[in-house]
């Protein structure tokens, strides 16, 4: 027993010093390692730097410099780096393997680093999801829904798929579809949705609006109704005009279409 603790002892005096050291880099490093992203960010943000890019490259430095110190803590504590990095390598490489959509998640978010379909605020469609690039991580991107919901779409899927973003041109067409009876007068239905869009103060004269047959459906003349306006505006009218067409078409006549019940009672 007395031998036992006086190994115990020889241990403490000759590791306890590597440990508390050890200890001091860790702490020290990760203070610096938040201090150095931290400058880089806000370096990154005073050159211009798009937004996307700051949170990406600093996340990237982040990590990196984690490891970096991870390694040093380790070769303070005595143990061999050279030996450890054989370690790391073997199971980095069983890790790898267990984790091939993490690392293709990884390359799909360098490739949206670098051909930059969409940046952080634009309005985008991708893997059956709409809604505004909120955040682009290692990983994977955030979107926040259109009913406010948050979207996490991993990189590796998104950036193989189709990808549609709103905001690149800064305008969208509306493509609303309105019917009428066939016994409306169809220039005089031509008259009243264009008298909407013209007045609708967010719908834009340049692209102008357009109004035309757009088929002669079963039971409804067809008018393709297609106003332009800014992304940001959208909804508003996709809502404003679909209301206005039903008021204004009520008030000059003009019937809109829909099945009709009719009731039939035989009498013996």
């Amino acid at each position: 027993m007395e031998e036992y603790i006086e190994k115990m002892k020889e241990l403490l005096v000759e590791y306890a010093p590597k440990v508390l050291v050890a200890l001091a880099i860790l702490i020290i490093g990760l203070f610096a390692i938040t201090i150095i992203v931290k400058t880089s960010r806000n370096l990154m943000r005073k050159r211009g730097v798009d937004t996307t890019l700051q949170k990406f490259l600093g996340d990237l430095i982040s990590w990196a410099l984690k490891l970096l110190l991870f390694i040093t803590v380790i070769a303070k504590l005595g143990i061999e780096t050279a030996s450890f990095a054989a370690i790391i390598a073997a199971a980095g490489l069983a890790v790898g393997l267990a984790l091939q959509g993490s690392l293709g998640n990884f390359a799909g978010g360098v490739l949206i680093m670098i051909f930059k379909p969409f940046k952080i605020g634009d309005l985008v469609e991708a893997q059956g999801e709409i809604g505004v690039v909120k955040e682009i991580e290692i990983f994977t991107t955030k979107l926040t829904g259109l009913s406010n919901k948050e979207i996490i779409i991993p990189n590796g899927i998104l950036s193989n798929g189709n990808i549609v973003n709103y905001s690149t041109e800064g305008t969208r067409r509306v493509d609303l579809v309105i019917g009428v009876s066939y016994d409306a007068d169809i220039k005089q239905t031509k008259d009243v949705l264009m008298n909407i869009l013209t007045s609708h103060p967010k719908v834009l004269e340049e692209p102008a609006p357009a109004v035309t047959v757009l088929e002669l459906a079963d039971s409804s003349v067809n008018f393709a109704v297609r106003p332009w306006c800014n992304t940001a505006d959208y909804w508003d009218v996709y809502f404003e005009v679909t209301e206005a067409a039903k008021l204004e078409l009520d008030k000059a006549g003009i019937e809109i279409p829909y099945p009709h019940r009719v009731n039939i009672n035989k009498s013996e």
